[in-house]
């Protein structure tokens, strides 16, 4: 896991925090920075998600929790801060991508396989599904995660 993101940090909440107010955390950010809320910012909304996304449960909070503090491994990580929180968009390094799986160009996650990806990052995948930016990786998506019914909605309003 990537040390420098911190799912706590984006929601603006104690790592001890209940998970009631995780959830509170997660709509009041939400409702501000929607596409549709009252300071719309795409970027910021997909940390916010994804910083959810890692915390939302229970069984994902004592996952996220284990991994946050085992002792970072080797390999660099190359620092991209984004406008609004230093700490939200860092690359993270890539291993070494396996044979016959596509291997993103662009992002976060440029280097990465999609194989490797849906073990790292499903959410990621999920929206890269119905992005259009991922529109060239959508059938090889569906084959690694071919009983995910996110891939066939759409996003969810919040509000």
């Amino acid at each position: 896991m990537e040390r420098e993101f911190d799912a706590y940090r984006t929601l603006q909440i104690d790592p001890h925090a209940e998970t009631f107010v995780v959830e509170a955390a997660y709509r009041a950010l939400a409702r501000r920075y929607h596409p549709d809320g009252a300071a719309p910012d795409e970027a910021r909304m997909a940390t916010i998600n994804r910083a959810y996304a890692l915390v939302r449960t229970p069984a994902a909070r004592g996952q996220y929790d284990g991994e946050r503090l085992m002792p970072v491994g080797p390999g660099p990580v190359v620092v991209a801060p984004g406008p609004f929180d230093p700490w939200a968009r860092r690359a993270v390094a890539a291993p070494p991508s396996p044979a016959g799986s596509s291997v993103l160009d662009f992002g976060r996650y440029s280097g990465w396989s999609l194989r490797d990806l849906v073990r790292k990052d499903p959410d990621y995948l999920r929206w890269l599904a119905r992005h259009s930016s991922g529109f060239r990786y959508r059938s090889e998506i569906h084959e690694l995660i071919p009983k995910d019914a996110g891939l066939e909605r759409g996003a969810k309003a919040v509000g």
